[in-house]
């Protein structure tokens, strides 16, 4: 069944299925990648600096930025086929402008400290340490946008329409079930409406 729904907001499906289907993008899930090893990254990096054996938490450390870099680009290049819906000129643009910007920003940060951290000879240093910092930083405002797109703009989340689909009662044979259940909240489980 068409939605008329997502005829008006292009940005709600997919520009190829690479992106993932409609109502399931794949950019949200691939993001925990970089975001979790660079977090990880970061705790190792703090408790190089007060380890008996620094040198293994900041090789570790080396490690999970360059795992996370290779998350990142997956993540950007599925994230990219999703900036190509969002139609221009528009607060979801400007927005996804933004989000991309910072996350490319943080990327670039992220090369340089994984350059710079190669060959560990003792803990972690205070400059890349702080490099470290300021890309989560830049992450977490990126991932503020991202929320913004997904919940406040809807980019590639499904329609209400086709969500309220998940809400409705099921169809089922058993006694006492379905319409006028007396489950909490009436019929068939829903809350009851409030004015």
């Amino acid at each position: 069944m068409a939605d008329a729904g997502t005829g008006r907001l292009p940005a709600k499906r997919p520009a190829t299925l690479v992106a993932g289907p409609y109502g399931h993008p794949l950019h949200p899930a691939l993001v925990t990648i970089p975001i979790g090893c660079w977090v990880a990254s970061f705790v190792f990096d703090v408790v190089s600096r007060f380890s008996s054996m620094p040198v293994l938490f900041a090789e570790g450390s080396h490690w999970l930025v360059g795992i996370g870099l290779v998350g990142a680009v997956v993540a950007a290049t599925v994230g990219f086929l999703d900036f190509l819906v969002i139609p221009g000129r528009t607060r979801a643009y400007r927005a996804a402008i933004l989000h991309m910007s910072l996350n490319l920003l943080a990327i670039g940060l992220y090369v340089v400290n994984f350059f710079i951290r190669s060959n560990p000879l003792g803990p972690v240093g205070w400059g890349q340490l702080i490099l470290s910092a300021v890309g989560l930083s830049l992450l977490g405002g990126s991932g503020y946008l991202g929320g913004e797109l997904a919940y406040r703009y809807g980019v590639r989340v499904a329609a209400e329409s086709t969500q309220a689909s998940g809400f409705a009662p099921e169809a089922s044979g058993g006694p006492g079930e379905g319409s006028g259940s007396g489950k909490p909240g009436g019929s068939g489980g829903l809350p009851p409406k409030r004015d």
